[in-house]
């Protein structure tokens, strides 16, 4: 746009020129010329159809010198191309028609030839400092969202790690828990057995008795809060991740999108079904790689196990493997699908309201 308001001023500039310098003789061919081979230079854009609409412009004004008024019209586009010294060729109008001493055309042609230069110079130096900061903007926009992008990575594996740390914690309390009080009270409870086996007055033996059985009763509370700790302490995340880590046959690839909570007898579903799927695919299949993808939607968990293989010397009806996955899912109303057509492949939806 900035050139076009360039290429106004200097054209309007010439017109009155011309139209000083010919007064009733003034044509309109030479105006319409300029015109349109500068219109044609900011169409084309090209500096090949420069050089020539300039060569050509000056071979025209050797023969018609009416036209060497608009010569500071076609410097503002030469300009523009690598050949600069080529606008020097407009001396030779000037010379051949004497114009040089003997018309005070030439001066004004001077000046409104160095005013076009300087309007492209201040242009061309305009659209670089504009295309460097398009870049410069470009660059930060871009770090800026890396950055964001990274920050965001860091944050979720910082929570990762928080909560892997806070499931490893419940883990190794629930084993000493196990390991010591568990232990000390079955040794109690071992010990309170003999005591009422060798003893037999009845007033002790009640009293003994009354002491088992509130024993009894720690011990199980205690085996319930171990086995809470430890199924809160499984990850789902982490488990199928060691399944797929764990799985040589062919490259397989993970595809984890599970934010929220999974109940502990989901999880424990989910990782034998993950299990006995890739068993399937070492037993029966050629597979050359595999996927498991597992996603959280508002309403349902969704299981997908496929490879590319071909299944051989398989039975879907007779698999103990398969049947024992569709008997799991069937636990929690889910959904079930079962393809051999193109490769191996499961595909299991649970509602989340089980």
């Amino acid at each position: 746009m900035i050139e076009l308001v360039d290429k106004a001023v200097i054209f309007i500039a010439c017109v009155i020129l011309y139209i000083i310098d010919a007064g009733d003789a003034a044509s309109v061919i030479p105006v319409i010329v300029s015109l349109t081979l500068s219109a044609l230079n900011s169409y084309f854009d090209k500096r090949q159809f420069r050089i020539i609409a300039f060569s050509g412009y000056i071979l025209l004004c050797q023969f018609a010198p009416e036209f060497l008024v608009f010569v500071p019209v076609l410097f503002y586009d030469i300009f523009a191309a690598r050949e600069q010294l080529l606008a020097l060729a407009a001396f030779i109008p000037f010379i051949t028609h004497n114009y040089i001493h003997s018309n005070t055309l030439f001066p004004a042609v001077v000046v409104l030839s160095a005013f076009s230069y300087l309007l492209k110079f201040r242009t061309f130096n305009f659209k670089n400092i504009r295309k460097q900061y398009m870049i410069l903007r470009d660059t930060s926009k871009e770090r800026s969202l890396l950055l964001e992008k990274k920050n965001n990575e860091l944050m979720e594996k910082q929570d990762y790690e928080i909560n892997m740390a806070t499931l490893n914690e419940r883990n190794r309390i629930a084993m000493e828990i196990h390991d010591n009080v568990g232990h000390l009270l079955s040794r109690c409870l071992l010990q309170l057995g003999a005591l009422m086996a060798v003893n037999k007055e009845d007033s002790l033996k009640e009293n003994l008795s009354s002491i088992k059985n509130t024993l009894s009763q720690a011990m199980d509370s205690i085996r319930r809060s171990v086995h809470n700790l430890h199924d809160e302490s499984i990850d789902l995340r982490t488990q199928i991740t060691g399944l797929v880590d764990n799985f040589k046959f062919c490259p397989i690839s993970l595809d984890y999108d599970i934010t929220g909570t999974v109940d502990k007898r989901l999880k424990y579903c989910l990782i034998a079904i993950v299990k006995e799927a890739l068993s399937n695919i070492i037993k029966h299949s050629n597979a050359t790689e595999a996927t498991v993808t597992l996603r959280e939607h508002p309403a349902l968990y969704q299981l997908i196990i496929q490879d590319n293989g071909s299944v051989t010397g398989y039975n879907l009806e007779n698999g103990i493997g398969l049947s024992n996955i569709s008997e799991r899912v069937k636990a929690f109303n889910a959904n079930i699908d079962i393809n051999t057509d193109n490769g191996f492949k499961i595909f299991i939806s649970i509602p989340k309201w089980n």
